[in-house]
């Protein structure tokens, strides 16, 4: 890649660029409203009266609008009580405890309750206080309470996958995907609570996951494992393109652990302890071997998932891979200085621009290996999370969380 020679990380005209996408995606994100909460958004940015409506993405769309708020964006604060009123009385199972995955007109639909979304009730919940909304801090000590006492194990420094309805049956499954986003939820709890416990937890999840699972794979993370935390490297090799369980490794993924190592690393410096030497290691192995595989099938951008050689098996394009890699260079830069990482950065957004961003604020989720939009895995545009994350990750400091670094008005400007 060839070096650039103007810098656009803490460029005014670039910050004025990010505030404008950022504006956009907002203003594309309104229409995912809906009567049980927030739904999924089509290729057109109309939610489908019909579809199911999904727990992860009305607590996306919930924290993105807790985030507008903080921004001090107007009309955005009623959306925010829309989706804690949603979780309240339509997602949350009064009688068992915890939240249904799905939701229908006429009730749940997938009365499971998964890690996965269950992270981002707690992330969803803990924005929310940070924007002072009136019923957000009783959700948000009810979704605390549902992490420490389902799906947290002290014994295993992780979080469990999923279980039934009332809690009896756990799945034999462990994964890497629901536990990242835990550590995400996790360390904005413990920016939002003042409570260090959330943060020495996310602090064991990337502990395992980076210094050891993915030391161990040559910073490919395995994402598979069984209830022993075994690796399953075969694991849904017939269903290669899984939404959230894809075989191999997810390039994405590495991107993300770097971000989120290096915002835990910063929370540690910030509470006036010493830093693991790992993190910064694992955090600047990770993004390295991800930029590796730009063009690994020949066509630039970065593929869904690889082999753990390398190779690629789903060469499908991702929005929030790009968005990740954004962020990740951003954090990285900041915490380093290396003119390296602000390449990338420009490098990303340039790819993005061209081949993700539609229009202001409408991002294509999937690009075919020719680069054309997709469906293969992700139809639509279902939200807005990871790319409006993309527009504030270069404007905040890597520590607090996104939302309490808003409510502290640490914003770049």
């Amino acid at each position: 890649m060839p070096t650039m020679t103007t810098q656009w990380l803490g460029q005014p005209a670039h910050t004025r660029w990010l505030e404008q996408e950022t504006d956009a995606l907002l203003r594309f994100g309104r229409a995912s409203r809906t009567a049980q909460g927030f739904g999924y958004l089509d290729a057109e940015g109309v939610v489908d009266p019909a579809a199911t409506t999904e727990l992860w993405i009305t607590c996306r769309m919930t924290h993105c609008f807790s985030l507008a708020t903080l921004l001090g964006r107007p009309g955005f604060a009623p959306l925010v009580d829309h989706g804690l009123k949603a979780l309240a009385e339509v997602f949350e199972d009064t009688e068992h405890g915890g939240w249904f995955s799905a939701v229908g007109p006429e009730g749940p639909v997938e009365t499971r309750k998964e890690a996965y979304p269950h992270a981002f009730v707690l992330l969803a919940t803990s924005s929310a206080t940070a924007a002072g909304r009136p019923g957000a801090a009783e959700l948000f000590a009810r979704a605390q309470a549902v992490q420490t006492q389902r799906f947290w194990r002290d014994a295993e420094g992780m979080v469990v996958e999923s279980w039934d309805r009332t809690f009896t049956e756990l799945e034999e499954y462990r994964g890497v995907n629901a536990n990242m986003h835990t550590v995400e939820a996790y360390l904005a709890a413990a920016d939002v609570t003042g409570d260090e416990s959330w943060l020495d937890r996310a602090l064991s999840i990337a502990r395992r996951v980076v210094d050891d699972f993915a030391r161990g794979s040559d910073w490919r993370i395995p994402e598979h494992f069984d209830p022993a935390w075994t690796p399953l490297p075969e694991y849904n090799r017939d269903d290669p393109g899984h939404k959230f369980r894809p075989f191999g490794a997810t390039i994405g993924h590495w991107f993300e652990w770097s971000r989120l190592v290096l915002q835990a690393r910063d929370s540690v410096v910030a509470r006036g302890r010493d830093p693991e030497p790992w993190m910064l290691e694992g955090a600047t192995a990770l993004f390295s071997r991800g930029v590796e595989a730009w063009a690994a099938d020949g066509v630039n951008g970065f593929v869904y998932t690889v082999d753990f050689d390398g190779v690629p098996v789903v060469r499908e394009r991702m929005h929030w891979v790009i968005t990740e890699a954004i962020g990740a260079a951003a954090v990285l830069h900041r915490v380093t200085g290396e003119e390296k990482y602000d390449d990338w950065y420009r490098t990303c957004w340039d790819h993005a621009a061209e081949y993700f961003v539609e229009r202001p604020g409408a991002w294509v989720h999937e690009l075919g290996p020719d680069l054309a939009p997709s469906a293969k895995t992700w139809s639509g545009k279902p939200d807005i999370y990871h790319s409006l994350q993309a527009t504030l990750l270069p404007r905040l400091p890597v520590s607090p969380a996104i939302a309490p670094s808003l409510a502290a008005g640490l914003l770049d400007s």
